[in-house]
């Protein structure tokens, strides 16, 4: 038996690794690789993992970590400053679409308690498939981008309730509905008082202890041990584990260790969100589909029609042009990953019966499979249906243009982290104009608000730098440390502007030729930078006069920081991890009697053909500075030679044997 666990998380490991690079090479949602995976190794499928109570479990454990991330970037402000169109389109939404599923559930036979699961599910769009999609097209930030993130805010919001509602359905028959959802009313409060006011007093003590620890395992295991006691506090009131675990995510997320949970939990969190979406998967048969596939067909372009078009109209009463409407229609049209998480609740209070629950399983799968191509194309499909209409490009070209359109002379500034926020400050300083590109909307946000001149925009794009006003600007700063975007960048300016001078930050000297090759003015490796100001401060403080530390850091820096651009690499993990993480190094070659370069020239033996330097010789325990050509090589020398490892073999041949 213990074999066959074994084996069974080997096939499940194998499938999961070969599906998600297949979807990731498709340009497919994650999500999508999951559900095949469950799929393909399910009882309807090859059935090499049966379904197990165990599966159930996992099922549910990821749905709780599902709902403790929803709790965790829950933000009230957020809320507060887009309520208007969070509360209005998105709640009319909401109930507007999950009215008319389920009246349509309704008359085609389904009872009372599963047309409103089924009007539920089909109400709510998939945020992480919308917003996948849409931050690759650099629509996030236009009127539909922002209609639709609205909604989906709402959405996300909804399942609450829903995950409330649903165990109420599946009740005590014996009473009604409204006394049954009055009394699971009154339980929710209850836990909700329990959990927000007990959290405020416990979980700041509890998560300082567990940070004093200085122990990642053991904040994990803290971190752990709260969402699932505040998802068994649910659970004891009759309510779902989820339920809990979103009130944990979100009293987390209001303490100063919020940034602290999501990076230490984040690993654990996905593997199980993948588990869950499997036994999804898992849980689907095909079969079913293939025998009513006209069936799901109708439902799917049904789905696609009624929801886009209600949608379209809620667009439009709430002020958005036609075109905008529609293609906020079009985006939100698909089911959602969290029809899931309610269809599998559903299932397990037996609301539903299993041709229905496939049936229902069928569409949304049907729908997550071709939104990717509604929302890749939603802007033409507009242009085509909306007479009149201009379609925007999907990226956000006028705000940049209008943004840019006052600056002359300015600093493009491609990346706004750190690195890029200092350099924007410095040339503030100096009143000298800059404009910021960035792909972080948070940050953009939370600058924008501070009065930066800062735009969403991808750099690497060439009509994103044209309209950041490339043709006026003065130079241009690559703030970020990705070589392969910082080349692409290089290569629209090297065609647009090859004159301005370009400044590139990379993080060591490995590509430092490449990128001037490629274009670039400067080429910043911080590593390098980092080490000249250490040595600097050392030097000052050692008691060197400031004019000798200035010409000694301004000659590496013209030179190119040859004479750093190496070091003895000895056995660091780093350096077997990563054999090619610096070309360069420096390597010491001692001199014996039978050497070949003794009583020879430095320059007889060619080294610099084979494009290695020699920075120093060490004779009788004195280490000189770099030796001239003419130096007479001598028994004993110890030449510190520079260069590429296989170079530096080649080298230390020749010097040796000639």
């Amino acid at each position: 038996m213990e074999g066959v666990g074994f084996y069974s998380v080997l096939i499940l490991l194998a499938a999961t690794v070969a599906m998600v690079a297949l979807f990731r090479y498709l340009h497919l949602p994650q999500v999508l690789a999951y559900l095949a995976v469950g799929i393909f190794i399910g009882p309807a499928g090859f059935g090499w993992i049966p379904e197990s109570q165990q599966t159930h479990y996992l099922a549910e454990f990821g749905l709780v970590f599902l709902m403790f991330t929803l709790g965790l970037e829950f933000s009230l402000p957020k809320l507060v400053a887009m309520r208007r169109l969070v509360f209005g389109m998105g709640g009319t939404q909401v109930i507007l679409t999950g009215l008319i599923f389920g009246l349509v559930a309704w008359l085609a036979g389904a009872g009372v308690e599963a047309s409103i699961v089924i009007g539920s599910i089909f109400s709510l769009s998939s945020t992480a498939v919308v917003m996948k999609l849409m931050v690759e097209q650099l629509e996030q930030t236009s009127r539909h981008g922002r209609a639709a993130f609205s909604i989906l805010l709402f959405q996300d919001l909804a399942v609450i309730p829903l995950l409330i509602l649903i165990p109420a359905l599946a009740g005590d028959s014996g009473q009604s509905v409204p006394v049954t959802l009055g009394i699971v009313a009154l339980k929710s409060a209850a836990v909700l008082l329990v959990i927000v006011y007990g959290s405020r007093w416990l979980l700041e003590p509890v998560f300082a202890e567990a940070a004093s620890s200085r122990s990642r395992e053991f904040f994990m295991l803290t971190v752990l041990l709260v969402t699932l006691s505040a998802a068994a506090v649910t659970y004891a009131a009759g309510l779902s584990l989820a339920l809990g675990a979103f009130l944990a995510g979100m009293m987390i997320g209001e303490t100063q260790y919020r940034h602290q949970v999501e990076s230490d939990i984040l690993p654990f969190r996905d593997i199980l969100l993948g588990l869950f979406f499997v036994t999804v998967g898992m849980r689907f048969n095909p079969a079913a589909m293939v025998d009513s596939w006209l069936w799901v067909l109708i439902a799917v372009l049904l789905l696609f029609a009624i929801k886009s078009a209600s949608i379209t109209v809620l667009a439009r009463l709430f002020g958005l042009d036609a075109g905008s409407s529609l293609r906020t229609g079009l985006v939100l049209s698909q089911c959602g990953e969290f029809g899931f998480a309610i269809l599998l609740l559903a299932q397990n209070h037996s609301l539903l019966s299993d041709p229905v629950s496939q049936f229902v399983l069928s569409v949304i799968l049907a729908s997550l499979i071709t939104a990717p191509l509604i929302v890749r194309y939603n802007g033409y499909i507009a242009k085509r249906l909306v007479p009149g209409y201009t379609r925007v490009r999907e990226s956000n070209l006028d705000a940049i243009r209008e943004e840019a359109h006052t600056q002359w002379g300015h600093v493009i500034i491609c990346g706004y982290g750190r690195s890029g926020q200092n350099l924007a400050w410095l040339l503030k300083q100096e009143n000298i104009q800059s404009l910021a590109l960035d792909l972080d909307p948070v940050r953009v946000r939370d600058a924008r608000d501070a009065g930066e001149a800062v735009v969403y925009g991808d750099s690497t794009r060439r009509d994103v730098l044209e309209a950041a006003g490339l043709a006026r600007a003065s130079a241009l700063a690559i703030s970020f440390r990705d070589t392969p975007a910082a080349l692409k960048i290089l290569e629209v300016t090297k065609t647009l502007r090859p004159e301005m001078p370009v400044i590139v930050r990379t993080v060591d000297d490995i590509d430092i030729e490449r990128l001037i090759e490629a274009g670039a003015t400067e080429v910043v490796p911080e590593s390098l930078e980092g080490s000249l100001m250490i040595g600097s401060h050392m030097l000052l403080l050692m008691g060197v006069p400031v004019s000798r530390i200035v010409r000694t850091v301004r000659d590496v820096r013209n030179d190119r920081y040859k004479m750093l651009r190496g070091f003895f690499h000895g056995e660091a993990l780093e350096d077997v991890d990563q054999p090619n993480a610096y070309h360069e190094r420096l390597h010491t070659v001692l001199l014996t009697d039978k050497a070949y370069a003794v009583g020879k020239q430095l320059a007889d033996l060619g080294l610099d053909r084979i494009n290695v330097g020699v920075t120093a010789i060490r004779r009788a325990g004195i280490q000189g500075p770099q030796p001239a050509p003419t130096t007479l090589l001598e028994e004993g020398d110890g030449l510190v030679v520079f260069g590429s490892s296989e170079a530096i073999q080649q080298a230390e041949k020749r010097i040796l044997e000639g």
